[in-house]
């Protein structure tokens, strides 16, 4: 299987050859900035911070060490999930990704406002949360996603017509 760096080199050479094809063909496709930089943006953090790889967390992996002192906090995604097994699905995998931070990070936003309440901190994060078009909405799913699945192509895991099924390798 390949190693971290492997993976990191994999997803940027296609990367870049997205991006040539997307240079050649800008007036055909009229891409809207904002969703291309949706797109590049999730699929390099999903190559390089939010990785299948982090079910291994509670060891040295480049993706978690890229989260500096707060690579702590996937050491329970590692212990919660398999090496190659539910996180390394086409569809629930990179899911279940996503679900964890945003449990923790709503765990971390509510520990921040508790203490802020406790300080007597006023301030309203209400205010300023807008929801983003919904073609960025996508561009962000869809380069998140693709990051995820070259990286399952990469170990040999093809698509599964059952999601929840065990992930099906290439001989």
């Amino acid at each position: 299987m390949p190693s971290g760096r492997v993976h990191e080199a994999i997803n940027l050479s296609v990367l870049g050859l997205a991006a040539a094809a997307y240079w050649a063909y800008r007036e055909e496709l009229a891409l809207p900035e904002p969703v291309a930089v949706a797109f590049v943006g999730s699929y390099l953090v999903g190559t390089f911070l939010i990785t299948p790889d982090l079910d291994l967390a509670e060891r040295r992996v480049r993706s978690k060490g890229r989260w500096g002192w707060l690579g702590w906090l996937w050491v329970p995604y590692g212990w919660m999930f398999s090496h190659r097994g539910l996180s390394h699905t086409w569809i629930v995998g990179p899911l279940t990704r996503l679900l964890y931070l945003g449990v923790v990070g709503l765990a971390l936003g509510w520990a921040t406002l508790a203490l802020a309440g406790y300080l007597r901190l006023g301030f309203d994060l209400r205010a300023s949360l807008r929801a983003p078009p919904q073609e960025v909405v996508w561009a962000l799913v869809m380069g998140y996603y693709t990051s995820q699945w070259l990286h399952l192509l990469a170990d040999g895991i093809w698509p599964d017509p059952i999601p929840l099924g065990r992930p099906r390798r290439r001989r």
